[in-house]
């Protein structure tokens, strides 16, 4: 009798024919809401950086300042932002990422209510500090907690949440500048100020609701708060177990604590550390020294010289270039997880070297052009161009990268060393800025920019490793800072 297949064996084959792969898991919206909630910080501190782009000239005329005390006005909030940076690193060890971001928004509520009531020029550099301060606290924070509470899938996109808010918060304060402009001329620059205030205490109290950094909580031993968070803000249960196991082992592993002089003691000691270290300075260094700020705070100036003689389009410029700057950091959110933060920079300080080369060159071929609409139609387009090439890399990525490199217990002052490098350098060019066009030109100011994005390009290519997809743990492992 021949032999009989068993009945059961198709049925039990099938499902192995069929079987198609499990879906991949959904992706944890959690994490996004409360790096948002943090990051829109960033949107007082972007707002209280450019207010004085439109209002300086309202102050200019109402309080007679000059353009020597307009300039040190307009880009000493940058060096007083040292002041928060260099805290913000000891503050948020010891008083957590969550209690580290309210604190920065009370510097955003008492600065900009200084600045708005000021009669002399005094009040309004006491003002200044203490946004400055402000701004030295958000630019340190507000990257961190995002990279700390997102899961390796999105960190990319979190993380550049503070950079799209800060141009946001640009964005607002040139819509500001156009909307307050019709004001008499003694109120006009004061409510600019003034709007600045009204959104701190809501965003305060909803800072208070969302949930403290896990590494922060790890490293001070509340390992079951921490693992609370995580799986809170894990897209599945084993990656949150993961998550927990990389961050204990990097704490176990930290020699000497968190934050102390242990870590401090490692850049002297291990080349990994001073690498990573070097990195994160360098890129910060070029981010501003490629003069972004410089067309931030000046924007109207710059165009005014090229041509645009009417002060509501001078304005109405602005917030258009101030919509391109914002819109553009959506790209890089979309895209620094997907092809990475490699390309997007290289193709971002490529742009920002061709767009400052044409932007220089119409100024040497046409300096003191008048009303010349074509060249104000190419000048308008060039810096365009540089603000969106900027901002689909070296804006945003700069913070992505410098927070997610550096080892868990140097990250906390490593970062507010990087962002006291960045406010040093955008302090420098936004307070040199009208005697470096008046000393060479426009055009060389703008040619000079153009060697610096340049030479930003060469580092990247030859001296940044990618990054994307790597827990932040592992990057101990590709810099040799274990």
């Amino acid at each position: 009798m021949a032999h009989r297949p068993d009945a059961a064996a198709p049925l039990l084959a099938k499902p192995d024919a069929d079987a198609t792969p499990p879906p991949p898991p959904k992706r944890n919206k959690y994490p996004f809401f409360c790096a948002v909630l943090a990051s829109m910080t960033s949107v007082l501190m972007g707002y209280n950086v450019a207010v004085t782009s439109g209002a300086q000239i309202f102050m200019a005329e109402d309080l007679g300042v000059s353009d020597a005390q307009i300039e040190v006005l307009s880009g000493v909030i940058n060096i007083y932002s040292l002041v928060g940076a260099l805290l913000a690193g000891w503050t948020s060890d010891r008083l957590g990422r969550r209690l580290t971001i309210v604190l920065a928004n009370a510097f955003f509520l008492v600065g900009p209510l200084a600045m708005a009531l000021a009669r002399g020029y005094a009040l309004l550099m006491v003002g200044r500090f203490v946004a400055g301060v402000g701004v030295g606290y958000a630019l340190v924070i507000a990257p961190v907690y995002a990279a700390e509470i997102a899961p390796p899938s999105s960190r990319g996109l979190l993380t550049s949440l503070p950079e799209i808010f800060i141009n946001t918060g640009v964005m607002l304060s040139y819509v500001s500048n156009l909307a307050f402009s019709g004001l008499p001329v003694h109120l006009s620059w004061r409510v600019m100020f003034a709007a600045g205030v009204v959104p701190t205490v809501f965003l305060a109290a909803g800072v208070l609701t969302m949930p403290e950094s896990p590494r922060w909580l790890a490293m001070k031993g509340r390992v079951a708060e921490a693992k609370a968070v995580l799986d809170r803000t894990s897209d599945t249960p084993a990656e949150a177990e993961q998550r927990l196991l990389e961050i204990q082992d990097v704490v176990t592993n930290s020699s000497s604590g968190v934050g102390g002089g242990g870590a401090w003691k490692e850049v002297a000691t291990k080349a990994g550390v001073r690498r990573v270290l070097a990195m994160v300075l360098t890129l910060q260094f070029f981010q501003q020294a490629s003069g972004i700020d410089s067309v931030v705070l000046y924007g109207p100036r710059v165009l005014a010289m090229a041509g645009v003689t009417s002060n509501t389009l001078l304005l109405s410029l602005n917030v258009l270039f101030g919509v391109a700057k914002a819109g553009s950091i959506l790209v890089a959110m979309a895209l620094a997880d997907r092809v990475g933060r490699r390309p997007l920079l290289l193709v971002s300080t490529g742009g920002m070297t061709a767009a400052l080369l044409v932007l220089g060159s119409l100024f040497a071929a046409f300096a003191g052009a008048k009303d010349d609409a074509a060249v104000a139609a190419v000048s308008v387009a060039a810096v365009v161009a540089f603000v969106v090439a900027f901002s689909v890399g070296l804006g945003p990525l700069a913070w992505v990268y410098s927070s997610e490199i550096l080892p868990l217990r140097l990250r906390g002052q490593g970062a507010g060393l990087g962002t006291a490098m960045n406010r040093i350098m955008s302090g420098v060019v936004t307070m040199t800025f009208i005697s470096l066009y008046q000393g060479i030109t426009m055009a060389g100011a703008f040619y000079l920019y153009a060697a610096i994005a340049a030479a930003s390009f060469v580092f990247v290519y030859a001296c940044l490793p990618e990054t994307r997809g790597r827990s932040l743990e592992d990057m101990e492992e590709l810099f040799h800072t274990k």
